[in-house]
């Protein structure tokens, strides 16, 4: 028994953190709206490819140095990386709520919206736009052609 629970610690700590994966995953969402190979990310940041790999999966946790150059290259604020993140605990909440159970109770970050090929192309689309009264009109028509919330 004893065996089988070390082999699964072994394996849990060697997952990547429900919150590595979901800033990982903002980072390629933000590159991939861009149009940035992660090449080119590489080159801006000093690394290569596929360190750039390992931290849109998570695989490598990215240091708030790091992420504060990143926030510098893909033009966005640190919180970007954040965004979107359900289940975030609240500020009231104790150390322990958070540290109990936390990274299980983070699963499932992807949203297949901000992900799919058409909106990728959208945004791009969108953001070759020039003009940036022109831009405004197109956002104002999106929004006005949505359901009210």
């Amino acid at each position: 028994m004893a065996g089988a629970e070390g082999e699964e610690r072994a394996e849990r700590e060697h997952r990547p953190s429900p919150i590595d994966v979901h800033v990982g995953s903002r980072v390629r969402l933000r590159r991939t709206l861009l149009g940035m190979s992660q090449e080119k990310l590489g080159e801006a940041l000093g690394l290569t490819f596929q360190q750039i790999q390992k931290y849109e999966r998570g695989v490598n946790r990215i240091g708030a140095s790091r992420l504060f150059d990143l926030s510098r290259v893909l033009d966005v604020p640190i919180s970007f990386f954040f965004d979107d993140m359900p289940g975030q605990p609240a500020a009231s909440q104790g150390f322990a709520r958070r540290a109990a159970g936390f990274a299980e109770a983070q699963e499932g970050f992807e949203d297949d919206t901000l992900h799919r090929r058409e909106t990728l192309e959208l945004v791009r689309a969108y953001y070759r736009i020039q003009d940036p009264a022109v831009r405004r009109r197109v956002f104002d028509l999106i929004k006005a052609m949505t359901p009210a919330d």
